[in-house]
């Protein structure tokens, strides 16, 4: 019987190493139907100083992604750690190649006429090239500015893993990602950061992803676990934490990458960018202090996963805010913002019987929706001519607006990722069985222990 079923599973290896080998040899075929389709005259208007930030900022975003790993893989169980960290590699890889097919060209295409959704112009990268686009960036490569925001699509879906880490199908996570990137993450973008999308043209600001980024995550995190329901042994991020050096070195590493995130949205390598970049740091710092303070009052201990995770919030916080607002400000919008998620993170964990194992719906959907309102407070035209001035210098409808794109950015991720999931649910299980979730992911469906003896 081992004989067969060993003879079986080589076959089924060959016909998979098959596969992919003609998949490859057809991909690279159809290659020739693109040819120099994402290339052109850079012309003159191209920046070498531009477009040396943006490529670095890029780079930042990306480290971002496996930081996430790192972070959320420091907070559950040591026999899930290798399982997380993976989900976050995975993801980066399936929509590194999901955005060059047909993402980049959903979110940033030419619109299709609603504001909704862009259209395939752009598809496998055609007309994508080494001329800049007028309509997002004007001093640096087409290709640049889409690179860029591939690492905002990369990084999206996953913090939404923290909502379901321990039980999650891995074929299921990978289903999912791909659908959610192109059902929600895409069709968000191009509301917000085309020139045709309806939340644009209403004037919502968002300077680099607090509603895109933050808030899609958070409230689909939040859909998430309640349909894939609660871990089997479930506690708080601070009585499962196998690694806490792993989340402090995955908040440290995330710091390090905002400051592309939030400063690379300038797209240039000029006065916004280090306006940007100061603020960033200012909110985190201000948002961390929050949360160690509020985490001694209520624990006697200063904690330092408190520290960590406080940063965090606090840089989720002045995402959208961090080309519209100066520095003091921004310690506004860092404490205000630390102690409305620690707030929130308190309420989930006491109120609400939602397993929402790292808080993702606290930390970041509670998190970018108080940073996208307090940018319709803060929010200064003398800082970033392309805005609005806020609430408190002189324009009480820019805080309208901000509400109005929270309130459908929010329900547009909870209703749309519900679907998600039931329709995947038919199909496939949405979580492990029983006796792999209680071995640990790492061993029952990777077969690869994180700490060896």
């Amino acid at each position: 019987m081992e004989q067969l079923l060993g003879a079986a599973q080589r076959r089924m290896f060959l016909l998979h190493s098959l596969f992919w080998i003609a998949l490859g040899c057809a991909v690279g075929w159809l290659a020739t139907y693109f040819a120099g389709a994402s290339a052109g005259d850079a012309g003159s208007a191209i920046s070498s100083g531009d477009t040396a930030w943006m490529l670095a900022s890029s780079a930042l975003v990306m480290i971002m992604t496996p930081a996430v790993g790192f972070f959320y893989g420091g907070m559950v169980s040591s026999k899930n750690v290798v399982s997380v960290i993976k989900q976050s590699l995975i993801i980066l890889a399936l929509i590194s190649v999901q955005w060059v097919v047909f993402g980049y060209s959903l979110a940033f295409g030419p619109d299709t006429g609603l504001g909704i959704i862009g259209n395939l112009s752009f598809f496998g990268l055609h007309g994508v090239g080494f001329a800049p686009d007028p309509n997002y960036a004007a001093t640096i490569p087409a290709l640049v500015f889409m690179i860029f925001q591939a690492m905002f699509a990369i990084i999206t879906p996953a913090l939404i893993i923290g909502a379901f880490v321990e039980r999650i199908k891995f074929k299921t996570l990978v289903l999912f990602t791909l659908l959610w990137a192109t059902l929600v993450y895409d069709p968000v973008a191009h509301w917000v950061w085309s020139p045709m999308g309806w939340l644009h043209s209403l004037g919502a600001l968002d300077f680099a992803g607090g509603t895109v980024v933050h808030m899609t995550a958070g409230f689909s995190a939040l859909a998430a676990a309640m349909l894939v329901g609660k871990r089997l042994q479930g506690s708080s991020p601070a009585q499962s934490a196998g690694n806490v050096p792993f989340v402090i070195l995955g908040a440290a590493l995330l710091w390090f990458g905002w400051f592309g995130f939030n400063a690379g949205s300038a797209l240039a390598a000029g006065a916004l960018a280090a306006s940007a970049f100061v603020v960033t740091n200012t909110a985190a710092a201000a948002a961390a202090l929050t949360w160690v303070a509020l985490s001694w009052a209520e624990n006697r201990k200063p904690s330092a996963m408190a520290a960590a995770i406080g940063a965090v919030c606090g840089l989720v916080a002045i995402t959208p805010a961090s080309g519209y607002v100066g520095p003091v400000a921004a310690i506004a919008i860092g404490i205000l913002g630390g102690a409305v998620t620690y707030l929130a993170v308190y309420f989930r964990s006491r109120r609400i019987r939602i397993d929402d194992s790292l808080d993702v719906w606290a930390g970041h959907g509670i998190g970018g929706l108080t940073g996208a309102i307090l940018t319709g407070v803060f929010a200064e035209k003398a800082i970033n001519a392309a805005g609005n001035n806020g609430l408190l210098f002189g324009d009480p409808h820019q805080l309208w607006v901000q509400i109005i794109a929270v309130a459908a950015v929010g329900v547009y991720s909870f209703v749309a990722t519900w679907i998600i999931l039931k329709v995947i649910a038919i199909y496939v299980p949405l979580r492990v069985e029983s006796h792999e979730e209680e071995a640990g992911l790492d061993l029952a469906v990777h077969g690869e222990p994180a700490y060896r003896n």
